[in-house]
């Protein structure tokens, strides 16, 4: 139940056992996955052509991106802890 929780935040959707966000700020933009089964959040950082993207590193991530998916998990019923998990 928490990925169509996730699902119904602005901008999420669901795909099976795992809820995709895409977020462009500061010239960035980022494709991040919060995964059901392992209870984790995975950054990808997308390149230009829009095709590409690359993970990075959660220290990598600007601090306002990472609050708004801490807000989002929190309000979908998920621990917001999981978003500073290592993996």
């Amino acid at each position: 139940m928490t990925v169509e929780s996730l699902a119904e935040r602005e901008g999420w959707r669901a795909e099976d056992f795992a809820a995709r966000v895409h977020y462009q700020g500061e010239g960035d933009r980022y494709s991040v996955e919060y995964y059901a089964p392992s209870d984790c959040i995975l950054y990808w950082k997308v390149k230009g052509d829009g095709e590409t993207a690359v993970p990075v590193g959660r220290e990598t991530v600007p601090d306002p991106l990472r609050e708004r998916v801490r807000i989002d998990l929190e309000a979908a019923g998920i621990d917001p802890a999981v978003e500073g998990r290592s993996l």
